[in-house]
């Protein structure tokens, strides 16, 4: 069987963009189906410019495709629904399988809107490689675990669930080549994530560590149980990766890496050893669980190079936490942020406001805390009804998404600000408190402008400015500036690790008073957000 695997644009746009989270999902995938036996072709779209028609037709042309995978996150369901739409009505007719987040938290619903030929529901390396097989050699696709799919008679189909792997040192290491990855890193800024913003020329290596997460909390979507790989098998990954591409970042996209500290302390030692093998420094960022969190822990964790680590904080209050099923209290939250600005590692964390439980009071308990004690490095948000999850099928049972297919096809994407999930709040107050956090950012954060600006080429820029927290002069450089007079970056300074926005002098009159326009904003956002879609369109 002739195979391709279309790697979706993760940005609304016609145009190459190498800004965004390299997929090592789609990596494991492409890597599970070559260890199979079979031959497969992978696009990149991000890499490429155009419509998504005009690129895909002649790809289907030229060879006869008789299977044609991709698959993703719900919030690029625009992207995903083009790629189906040019793959199902192409005249060689491939099927089509679709896998990822998008089907498996809503399968039926997106099954019947997207309408994929075949959907792989959960993890994906063993169940893509039996339904190939399956489709091989013509067998019955009920005896294949994990997937959905329409018969000839009208029937939905979802078979059996499929066990996640319990040994996932067993996974082959994903296949970046085949996905675009050395022109990703060639291409790669530091303004891409906030990790790699201490970094100038980053070449980011994406890894994960662990699967799933130990908790369960109501606005996560995971439907498997924690596993972790062996710091071994992860070092037997990096040892071949980091030398291969010359990675000078390790990004761990674990949701929680471990809440064993004598792994992250075997995680630290094995680090230190690559550097000394390699004869090059390797900064590496991760997340953790504020459970346990000690000083002892982040030192010898900034020793080995971390300079990020995320944290889950979420609320401030008791109350709040309780309802999110969050098993950390306000105190661990404390300790968390106090031991790691004196460890000097930027912190990676956000307060999420609108759980179901939330009051005014709760609110103000949460931004009270953030005001004085945060100074500006934490990030303020609302919670999001991401399909899946507890507090999506909250808003499913209470009316407030009133129609599954709409919201995954017309609003998911465009989600920003709060939602009323609330019980005892009203649209009136989540709308003043949308307005109270933008207000609590602008006054909380440090601001500082760049004292030299220099040209290196087209939309690319080195800044020099002084860091607002420690007085450092800094230099930013190989930075994508499209207008030198109006721009902003949220940094990290590269002596004391704390994070400020650089911007230029318009750029900080605009967030001085970003909380005044945030109504005309979103619907400009809004009215732009339907305009990038008639571009991209193909009807």
């Amino acid at each position: 069987m002739n195979i391709l695997l279309i790697i979706p644009r993760f940005n609304l746009t016609n145009e190459i963009s190498y800004s965004y989270l390299f997929p090592i999902g789609m990596g494991y995938i492409a890597s599970a189906i070559k260890n199979a036996g079979y031959e497969l072709d992978c696009i990149n779209l991000n890499h490429v410019g155009g419509r998504i028609d005009k690129i895909l037709n002649p790809l289907l042309n030229s060879k006869n495709y008789s299977i044609v995978l991709t698959g993703g996150t719900s919030v690029i369901y625009t992207m995903i629904d083009l790629i189906l739409n040019v793959v199902s009505t192409h005249p060689s007719h491939p099927k089509t399988i679709l896998g990822g987040l998008i089907i498996t938290t809503e399968p039926e619903v997106v099954f019947k809107t997207l309408k994929p030929d075949l959907g792989v529901v959960g993890e994906g390396e063993e169940t893509v490689v039996e339904l190939l097989d399956c489709l091989k050699k013509n067998k019955n696709l009920k005896s294949v675990r994990g997937i959905i799919y329409m018969e000839d008679n009208g029937n939905l189909i979802k078979t059996e669930k499929r066990e996640a792997a319990n040994n996932i040192d067993s996974l082959p290491f994903p296949d970046l080549d085949s996905l675009g990855y050395e022109a990703y890193l060639e291409n790669l800024r530091s303004t891409v994530h906030y990790t790699m913003n201490t970094l100038d020329y980053p070449r980011t290596y994406f890894i994960l560590g662990s699967r799933s997460c130990p908790f369960q909390c109501t606005f996560c979507y995971h439907d498997n149980k924690y596993r972790e790989r062996s710091i071994g098998n992860i070092f037997q990954e990096l040892q071949e990766r980091v030398k291969k591409y010359r990675i000078n970042l390790v990004f761990m996209y674990d949701d929680c890496f471990s809440l064993n500290h004598k792994r992250v302390y075997g995680f630290c030692d094995k680090i230190k050893k690559l550097q000394e093998e390699v004869g090059w420094e390797i900064k590496w960022a991760t997340s953790l669980t504020v459970r346990g969190i000690t000083l002892e822990l982040l030192k010898a964790m900034k020793d080995a190079g971390c300079i990020s680590v995320g944290y889950g904080f979420e609320s401030y209050s008791v109350e709040v936490l309780k309802s999110m099923r969050k098993p950390i209290t306000p105190k661990e939250i404390d300790k968390a942020l106090k031991y790691t600005f004196e460890s000097k590692i930027a912190i990676a964390a956000n307060f999420i406001f609108g759980d179901i439980m939330e009051t005014k009071e709760t609110a103000n308990e949460t931004l009270n805390y953030y005001k004085q004690h945060c100074k500006g490095q934490i990030g303020l948000g609302f919670i999001q009804p991401y399909p899946g999850t507890e507090i999506y099928n909250h808003c499913i049972r209470e009316g407030i998404i009133k129609n599954k297919s709409d919201f995954l096809k017309n609003k998911l994407e465009l989600l920003k600000g709060g939602i009323n999930m609330t019980y005892k709040m009203t649209d009136k107050e989540i709308n003043m408190l949308n307005q109270e956090l933008l207000r609590a950012v602008s006054k909380h954060s440090k601001f500082t402008r760049p004292f030299k600006i220099i040209k290196l080429r087209k939309n690319i820029y080195n800044l020099h400015c002084k860091c607002p927290f420690c007085g450092e002069k800094i230099s930013y450089e190989n930075l994508p500036v499209t207008n030198k007079f109006y721009f902003g970056f949220f940094t990290t300074c590269k002596r004391c690790f704390m994070r400020f926005f650089l911007v230029s002098s318009f750029q900080r009159i605009a967030y001085r008073y970003y909380f005044v326009s945030w109504g005309v904003r979103e619907n400009i956002r809004k009215i732009e957000n339907i305009f990038k879609k008639r571009k991209i369109s193909i009807k």
